[in-house]
């Protein structure tokens, strides 16, 4: 394994582990001839990856890319977007995955608020990218990946003086917040090398072998846990990174045996999918050593352990902080939202609204941080020009999650709720009050309350109760008047971030300063979804 101290950065741990593991692989991609992309699938060795990496390098470095440019990468989860993120890194550049599934105005609020340098895009993100640009202020240079070998625009402003530390920024990852607008979480070269480090050590039934593992990743690049968390567990120790496009049920167990996948990552989506698919005789005809991931249901985890022969470890993380936790010692907690103990580098508790430490056994925020003395090491730099924001969350010298756990008498922590206003659906994080923003542009919108409510197959999805204003047209169908205020949200917003669920009310419930109680919408303990007038438009959340 390759070792790392506290001044290591990217570029640094890269070139060493491609004169280590110089044969080994670093990258695959399955085989799908219906992909655009690889269709007969791909794999590159370390050294191969270390001279493209150096020859992209050169390429940046001759257009003056360097120190403190930010490059906005639309690359989707192709390999190369790896290769591309660690030549910059390299150079000091800090990347800033794009989500191809942003509308415009959320490309626009990306680039505006990155102050970009450079994108990067596939040929097929062109139209989204200059409609992006058509509502922006900043200007960045666009290149088109199909074109690369035709050179690449000079830099705009001059790199900075200095050399890559290991507080250099290396990533901007866009998170949903409360207010509504998404912040950037930057991510330093010592916390990307600190997060593949802690998930290589882990140990348990989580232990890693080096120059042995090969980790199907079904997550998209422009997320923490494909591009940071498990990369740089396999490239520390010599591992193979399996990429896929995206999750599919149909295809996962054929491209996890087709390349020998060892460990997979997962979200409670995927396990429900693939438990509802047929039994075979093949369920257990792979080499899964682990499923490494979180949310999945509690009544499906021995179930599913059972059938496919191998432990789901359920883990808790986040962007800002993603050397997991994990339930991965014996005696394991199966089914019950375990998902590990405070560990050295992480200590956590769980604490009420006055930050005071709450009994075990009692439900409280989980607040973590690496130690009383070095409370932020490891974690992540800032949220982008918030700094208010960032000291917010640091309160009392403890980084504030906004999860909701529970620890037992054995020092185990359960999972029980997010505090912050965020619904969670199929492993995307989606701002209430964003939603809630989009709506009040509609012009039939009077006042909107967005909430989570449960949904079976993609744990959470979104309902808005709206008001509607006087003089609204009453056609007599709510549901064509439900459409219409969806597909203002879905042609404006990721497609995941539309309501599934509308339900009109002539009434929200508000305090005496006209803040929206959403806990006093529904009874207590009732399901929102089978309320009287509910209009359920899942059907019409689709990409594209």
């Amino acid at each position: 394994m390759i070792a790392i101290h506290d001044a290591s950065t990217i570029g640094e741990v890269f070139f060493q582990a491609a004169q280590r593991y110089a044969d080994n692989s670093l990258m695959a991609v399955p085989v799908n001839p219906a992909r655009n992309y690889h269709p007969q699938g791909y794999e590159i060795s370390y050294a191969d990856a270390a001279a493209q990496v150096r020859q992209l390098m050169r390429d940046y470095q001759q257009a003056g890319y360097g120190l403190g440019h930010r490059v906005g990468l639309l690359l989707e989860s192709r390999p190369e977007h790896m290769l591309h993120k660690l030549a910059l890194n390299a150079l000091g550049v800090c990347c800033v995955p794009v989500n191809p599934d942003y509308r415009t105005g959320e490309f626009a609020y990306l680039i505006d608020h990155a102050r970009l340098d450079l994108l990067l895009v596939l040929a097929s993100h062109v139209d989204a990218t200059e409609a992006a640009l058509g509502e922006s202020r900043h200007r960045p240079q666009v290149v088109v990946w199909e074109q690369w070998g035709q050179g690449l625009p000079a830099a705009a402003r001059p790199a900075q003086s200095g050399q890559v530390g290991p507080d250099t920024p290396a990533s901007i990852l866009y998170t949903s917040g409360t207010t509504g607008r998404p912040k950037g979480c930057v991510l330093s070269h010592h916390y990307e090398v600190a997060a593949g480090h802690a998930y290589a050590t882990r140990g348990g039934l989580a232990s890693i072998r080096e120059g042995a593992e090969r980790l199907y990743n079904p997550l998209p690049l422009f997320h923490v846990n494909a591009s940071i968390l498990s990369f740089y567990c396999m490239l520390l120790t010599g591992g193979c990174q399996v990429q896929t496009d995206r999750f599919q049920p149909s295809r996962w167990w054929q491209e996890v045996r087709q390349t020998r996948a060892t460990i997979v990552h997962y979200l409670g989506v995927v396990i429900q999918l693939l438990q509802l698919q047929p039994p075979t005789a093949e369920d257990r005809d792979h080499c899964v050593r682990f499923g490494f991931g979180a949310g999945v249901e509690p009544q499906l985890h021995a179930a599913f352990e059972e059938r496919f022969g191998f432990p789901l470890l359920e883990l808790w993380g986040m962007t800002e902080m993603v050397r997991a936790m994990v339930d991965c010692h014996a005696p394991r907690q199966v089914g019950s939202r375990a998902f590990g103990r405070a560990v050295e580098g992480v200590q956590a508790r769980a604490v009420d609204d006055l930050d005071q430490e709450v009994p075990d056994g009692t439900p409280g925020e989980l607040v973590i941080r690496h130690s009383e003395e070095t409370p932020r090491k490891d974690f992540f730099s800032e949220y982008l020009d918030d700094a208010a924001a960032t000291e917010s969350a640091w309160c009392g010298g403890w980084f504030h999650t906004g999860d909701m756990v529970v620890r037992d008498d054995s020092g185990m922590f359960h999972f029980v709720d997010r505090r912050k206003n965020i619904i969670r659906r199929s492993g995307e994080n989606i701002a209430a009050a964003e939603v809630e923003a989009m709506l009040l542009t509609h012009p039939w919108v009077e006042q909107a309350a967005v909430m989570a409510v449960a949904d079976e197959v993609r744990e959470e999805e979104v309902l808005a109760c709206i008001v509607l204003k006087a003089g609204v047209p009453d056609s007599g169908d709510p549901s064509a008047l439900a459409q219409a205020i969806f597909q203002h949200c879905h042609q404006a917003m990721a497609y995941y971030k539309a309501p599934g669920w509308i339900w009109f009310t002539p009434q929200i419930p508000t305090t005496g300063t006209q803040k929206i109680q959403k806990h006093a919408i529904f009874a207590r303990g009732a399901d929102p979804r089978q309320a009287p007038g509910m209009l359920d438009l899942r059907a019409l959340k689709k990409r594209g």
